[in-house]
């Protein structure tokens, strides 16, 4: 009979000891495990990586690995990352990375129905949930429709923002959903090994009046976030 390996032994010990912990909390340095079950690093490392792929636990870099909360599954419904956490009892927050004005792109402009060369705002936000890194959000606003945007408070809702302050309600928007593999400034900044993956979603949002109001493009770590989509036969 065939010997079950030695990391899936390691895994399933590690899996009856994640039934008795609370989520966000950290597990053993791998030096430790690998002392613990007299295995090499190398073992605990391809049990832990199992054990990540199922979502059961993640990684931050530099601070180490955490048994995982629920995955949050966004649904087909148009809210706001804010409105998502808040929704699931987690506090959203944002770390602005940069702000600046800049000239369309030709991408940009086609997906904002302007024509390049335009102003638009960019935005790029660091997204969390309860302090964890959760999305890497990068946002191009049309600079004719939010005036001093720049010199606002960006690190809560946009959409908040776009209502409070400009009276723009995003009523609709198209979304594209590809998977990647993070690396680099990304990764680091979502805390994630080099070459995890995750999920990039594009979004054009539409307001009441039908005019193109934001193009985003999000990376969502996806050991912490996945979408569900209803779909019906015509």
């Amino acid at each position: 009979m065939a010997t079950t390996p030695k990391y899936l032994q390691i895994r399933e010990r590690l899996m009856e000891r994640l039934t008795t912990m609370t989520a966000e909390t950290a597990l053993p340095q791998e030096r430790e495990l690998a002392d613990e079950f007299e295995v090499s690093r190398a073992t605990v490392r391809q049990a832990l990586q199992s054990l990540s792929d199922d979502g059961l636990i993640y990684s931050i870099r530099g601070k180490g690995t955490f048994a995982a909360a629920d995955r949050i599954s966004k649904g087909d419904s148009l809210s706001s990352f804010s409105e998502d956490m808040r929704g699931r009892g987690l506090i959203p927050s944002s770390r602005v990375l940069t702000t600046e004005e800049r000239e369309s792109t030709p991408t940009v402009a086609r997906a904002l129905e302007l024509e390049p060369g335009s102003p638009v705002y960019y935005v790029e936000r660091l997204r969390l949930a309860d302090g964890f890194p959760m999305a890497l959000e990068e946002l191009y606003l049309p600079a004719n429709l939010f005036p001093k945007l720049l010199t606002l408070d960006l690190s809560s809702s946009i959409y908040g923002v776009m209502g409070e302050r400009y009276r723009i309600k995003v009523t609709a928007a198209r979304q594209r959903i590809t998977a990647l593999n993070v690396s680099g400034r990304t990764a680091d900044l979502l805390g994630v090994p080099a070459r995890s993956a995750a999920l990039s979603v594009a979004r054009e949002g539409i307001d009441a009046r039908g005019r193109l109001v934001e193009h985003a493009v999000s990376v969502y770590r996806s050991d912490r976030y996945d979408f569900e989509l209803s779909t019906r036969r015509l």
